[in-house]
Order: structure tokens, then C-alpha cells, then sequence
């Protein structure tokens, strides 16, 4: 009676476990999906107005548009660290130096795009304090200006510097444990790469049109869909580790692994 007893405990809470990481799945997705409108938005409105001629000039008139723009950046920043904290314990159950790394790297990316938006944030006053400038103050309000705008675009591409690690990461436990299929996880990692190397390369002063974030951000879109529809493979939850296998109720070690896959 007691191990009948034991095996339906056993039975719930792998149906628990599953039904948790299969919700944080389609979390996970959506925020990629929502992540990447919510950032081609804001980054749209910020180009459209710190990128026109003069814009110290347009932009009092435009500061709320910055502000909306800036918010969505923000929001999407919380979203980077949020990533981090929901994989923590998937990625743990393999390796928890690993998920230690990757929430540390999207905790990071996060800070940074923060300290972007607050330096595209202090624009505003910047440019009102433009109109009412002297010639020699509004030389010198121009290239503030310039120099926020040379901070802000070194603050973002140190943020995909750290993106770029923390997406290796997250795509390396991808492929070590079959939580996704491994054509995934090798695109993640050719993708990530690009982010670094090429976020490397524009820190040192080369422009690339952000051509080198394409695939990653192809990725992006399509883990979030797989995500969302799949969720993550199920041989993937059960953990490396035998030890961490052994369940209340399980005679063997990787008996939970034994479950998942059957």
C-alpha cells in the first residue's frame, strides 16, 4: 500500500514538473517574441528622432516619442534579466554553473540597456536647454549631445557583447542536454557568436548595419515560436546528474529520467 502510495506521489510531482517547465516554455517564448517587437519599436522611435538633422532642436517637441521609446527599451531590459531567472532552474538540473553563468550574463545585459536608455533619457534636457541657448552654449549643448549619443551606442554594444556570451551559454546546455533539438542549438551558437564578435568589432570603431545580429535574431524568433508550440524536449528535463534523478519513491537512480522519456 505505501509504495502504491509513494509511486502516485512520485506520478504527481513529475506531472507537476513537466507542467511548470512547459508553462515556463511558452513563457520563455513569448517574451522572445514580444522582446523583439518591443525592441524593433523602441528602437525604431529613438533612430527616427536622435537620427534627424538638428534633432536637439526637434526634439523638446518629440520627447515624449523618446520616452515612449526609451520605456520599451527598458521593458525590454527587465525582460533580458527575467530570461535569466526563469531558465535558472531548468539549466540548473544540468549544470548550475552553467545557470549561475547565464543569469549572471542576462542580468548584466539588462543593466546595461538600462544605463542606454537613462543616457538617451537625459537627451530631453539636453534639448530644451538647446532652445533657449546661446551660440556658444548650444555648441557646447551639441557636442554633449554627441558624446550621450557615442555613450549610448558604446552601452548598447557592450550589452550585446554580454548577450552574445549568455546566448552561447544558454545554446551550449541546449545542445549538452537535448532540451531543444541540437540543428537548434548549433544555429543559436552560430548565431550568439555573430552577436559577439560582431558587437566586438563595432566597439572598436567598424560599422556593420547590424548585419551580424541577423541570424541570431532569426533565432530569436524562431526559438520563441518552438518554444510556444514545442516547449522543451521532455528527454531534456531529466537531469545529467544520476543523483539528482533519485526521487521520493524511486527505487533507482534516473528513474525520473526513465518516466519523463516513457
Amino acid at each position: 500500500m505505501s509504495t502504491r502510495s509513494s509511486n502516485v506521489k512520485v506520478s504527481t510531482a513529475e506531472r507537476s514538473t513537466t507542467t511548470t517547465y512547459r508553462t515556463t516554455a511558452r513563457i520563455v517564448g513569448a517574451m522572445y517574441l514580444a522582446g523583439f517587437v518591443v525592441g524593433i519599436g523602441g528602437l525604431g522611435l529613438i533612430q527616427s528622432i536622435l537620427g534627424a538633422p538638428d534633432h536637439l532642436a526637434s526634439l523638446p517637441a518629440n520627447s515624449t516619442l523618446l520616452a515612449v521609446g526609451g520605456a520599451l527599451w527598458l521593458l525590454a531590459a527587465v525582460w533580458d534579466a527575467a530570461h535569466g531567472v526563469l531558465m535558472f532552474p531548468i539549466l540548473k538540473r544540468h549544470n548550475e554553473r552553467i545557470a549561475v553563468g547565464y543569469l549572471g550574463f542576462r542580468i548584466m545585459d539588462g543593466l546595461l540597456i538600462a544605463v542606454m536608455v537613462l543616457v538617451i533619457l537625459a537627451q530631453i534636457p539636453i534639448g530644451s536647454a538647446y532652445l533657449n541657448a546661446g551660440p556658444a552654449d548650444a555648441s557646447y549643448l551639441q557636442a554633449l549631445s554627441t558624446v550621450f549619443m557615442q555613450v549610448q551606442l558604446d552601452a548598447y554594444n557592450i550589452a550585446m557583447v554580454t548577450l552574445g556570451v549568455s546566448g552561447l551559454i544558454l545554446c551550449y546546455s541546449f545542445y549538452r542536454s537535448g532540451l531543444v533539438p541540437r540543428l537548434l542549438a548549433v544555429w543559436g551558437l552560430a548565431g550568439y557568436a555573430g552577436f559577439l564578435g560582431g558587437s566586438v568589432v563595432e566597439i572598436l570603431g567598424f560599422d556593420l548595419m547590424s548585419i551580424h545580429t541577423i541570424p541570431g535574431g532569426l533565432w530569436e524568433i524562431f526559438m520563441g515560436v518552438w518554444l510556444i508550440v514545442k516547449g522543451f524536449n521532455r528527454i531534456g528535463l531529466a537531469p545529467t546528474d544520476p543523483d539528482d534523478g533519485v526521487l521520493p519513491g524511486s527505487d533507482q537512480p534516473g528513474s525520473f529520467h526513465d518516466r519523463v522519456v516513457g
